[in-house]
């Protein structure tokens, strides 16, 4: 795989987390966000008032009351058909029994973005868990003790139509196929909370880190063991074609939470290292146990 087909197929890098790991991009949960004159969408002025219409929602959004619905476009459709047909396949071979139930559960419709209430209605009569949406990036603390309170802070806005299957940031394709399939899971959708909990107990800087590193390397990076393969339940493995292939390329460690609170980890490139649970009971019960302890 070339270099440049790597940069096209790789999903996304969460910044939420890489702001966890000492880069403070903003501590509102309703700023707008200022594109960088690298981001895919930056010379597109039609592309960058959209953002600006969508981040308005979230600017004037009362939590609790219905999400307004947010003004795609066609070509925005599109980009959200081209990442299902990557995907399709791709959590057929790759994806954790758990989340393809989910996943069915749901019931996407394929062909345009879904709106964001219509999402949270169907999370939230699942597993208690609703989504509110945030004009753009927010401060690592405030996102995850939002999941304390049963909230998933999320973004509305898709990637750029140039670069479908790539995204500098978190978009509503990651938000949905990852963090939203996830939380209509129970367990899984426990697991966010109790890491909100966690959270909201932490006070020093140094144990917050470790903390952001362990949510990384299960919620964002995590695999298992299912049959005899290595599966991901991972929201930043199952939004991503790219990264769903190339984990197979990765060290395997066994899952080790103090381990992986201690890893400092790359963002930007495909992970090189990651944590296996021998089973999704396992990495379910582990870390259940460590958070609660916390």
């Amino acid at each position: 795989m070339t270099t440049e087909t790597q940069t096209l197929l790789r999903d996304h890098v969460d910044m939420r987390m890489i702001v966890a790991n000492g880069d403070d991009k903003g501590s509102d949960r309703n700023a707008i966000v200022k594109l960088d004159p690298d981001h895919p969408g930056f010379r597109d002025r039609g592309y960058r008032a959209r953002r600006n219409a969508i981040a308005q929602i979230a600017m004037t959004y009362e939590p609790g009351s219905p999400i307004p619905s947010a003004p795609y476009t066609e070509l925005e459709h599109g980009v959200w058909q081209t990442i299902w047909r990557a995907l399709g396949p791709a959590h057929r071979e790759h994806a954790c029994a758990e989340y393809l139930e989910c996943l069915e559960r749901l019931d996407f419709d394929t062909d345009h973005i879904p709106q964001l209430d219509e999402v949270s209605q169907k999370v939230e009569a699942i597993s208690g868990f609703r989504l509110e949406p945030v004009a753009g990036l927010v401060e690592p603390r405030v996102f995850l003790e939002s999941l304390a309170q049963g909230v998933f802070l999320s973004t509305q806005y898709i990637r750029h139509h140039s670069t479908p299957l790539y995204t500098p940031e978190p978009d509503v394709a990651h938000e949905i196929i990852g963090h939203a399939v996830t939380l209509a899971s129970k367990r899984l959708a426990e697991l966010n909370r109790l890491f909100g909990e966690a959270v909201k107990r932490t006070t020093r800087t140094d144990d917050f880190d470790r903390l952001a590193r362990i949510y990384w390397f299960t919620i964002e990076f995590g695999v298992l063991r299912e049959n005899g393969r290595v599966k991901a339940y991972g929201t930043g493995l199952l939004s991503s074609a790219g990264e769903l292939a190339e984990m197979h390329k990765a060290e395997l460690r066994p899952l080790d939470l103090e381990a992986a609170a201690n890893h400092v980890y790359d963002p930007t490139h495909y992970q090189s290292l990651l944590f296996c649970a021998s089973s999704f009971d396992e990495m379910y019960g582990m870390l259940r146990d460590f958070l609660l302890r916390w």
